[in-house]
């Protein structure tokens, strides 16, 4: 297997692949982050994808695609470098792109499955988008196979708003918070192995815990848990000072992910199904 961006979530992967005694290498960009894996007995390769790329491994294998892309714009030129690179390297059986559910755009709290049409929004969305376009692209001139996972928040240890909390910086109050979706970094992890397991080829998952909350209910958790003081409060309307324009951005959409399909058809069961459980575990795991 090939972790593009073997990082917080890819290292998770690899552990995983590695239990069952597969062959797991890892791209990423840092002496720093190739020295973690080595040390955690992963192969590592060096490569920016945003410079000239080496010819890596590519024929005939998995390849886990979880390189964020470029910070600005409106495309993943980053993507479709890595993708013009297998004309070299040699074509995969099989790609699954980890993107997010940002795609779906403001869907006013609906329940949203994976037959709405994407309507990104905001530019963070867009690229994601372009990157979902490419890889269809992909699939659609090769052999190859591709699995889409769109993704929601991200949690886990090392990934709670724990400095922000520390900082006493604002939040919206709960009446004006948003529904948002979760998913802890473990449970992702098996996602991601199930899905390149078993899913069919051009098959699309919304990955998340089936249980929506939101966002400022999440930071008054986290804080509680941590023993932090909660968030001071701010109303939505007085916030275009006080927030950052990143953040206004996730207030500003709202959803309620259905995950059916990932549960049915990758018959995974989920470590962390709630929050409740999830929460303890991360905050114990540490900053």
């Amino acid at each position: 297997m090939l972790i593009v961006g073997c990082g917080y979530v890819g290292r998770r992967v690899a552990a995983l692949h590695r239990a069952r005694g597969a062959g797991v290498v890892g791209v990423v960009r840092t002496a720093a982050s190739a020295g973690a894996l080595e040390r955690d007995g992963i192969e590592a390769i060096r490569a920016d994808l945003d410079e000239s790329l080496p010819a890596l491994p590519t024929r005939g294998t998995g390849i886990y695609y979880l390189a964020p892309p470029p910070e600005t714009g409106t495309t993943d030129p980053r993507l479709g470098a890595f993708l013009a690179n297998l004309d070299r390297s040699g074509q995969p059986r099989r790609i699954l792109y980890v993107g997010t559910t940002g795609i779906y755009g403001d869907c006013h709290g609906d329940w949203v499955d994976e037959s709405r049409p994407a309507n990104p929004s905001v530019d963070r969305a867009r690229r994601r988008w372009d990157a979902e376009s490419r890889l269809r692209e992909w699939a659609g001139k090769t052999s190859g196979q591709l699995v889409v996972l769109r993704v929601a928040g991200i949690y886990g240890p090392g990934r709670l708003p724990l400095d922000r909390l520390r900082r006493g910086l604002a939040m919206v109050g709960e009446d004006e918070a948003p529904w948002t979706n979760r998913i802890h970094v473990d449970d992702l992890a098996t996602v991601c192995v199930a899905a390149m397991d078993r899913a069919p080829g051009g098959a699309v998952y919304n990955v998340s815990d089936g249980h929506p909350g939101n966002m400022a209910d999440y930071f008054n958790r986290v804080a509680d848990l941590a023993g932090l003081p909660r968030p001071p409060v701010v109303r939505l309307a007085d916030a275009g000072g006080t927030l950052s324009e990143g953040l206004l951005s996730y207030l500003r959409e709202s959803r309620r992910l259905d995950n059916r399909r990932m549960l049915r058809e990758l018959g995974v069961t989920l470590r962390y199904p709630r929050l409740e459980e999830g929460l303890p575990a991360s905050v114990a795991g540490g900053d």
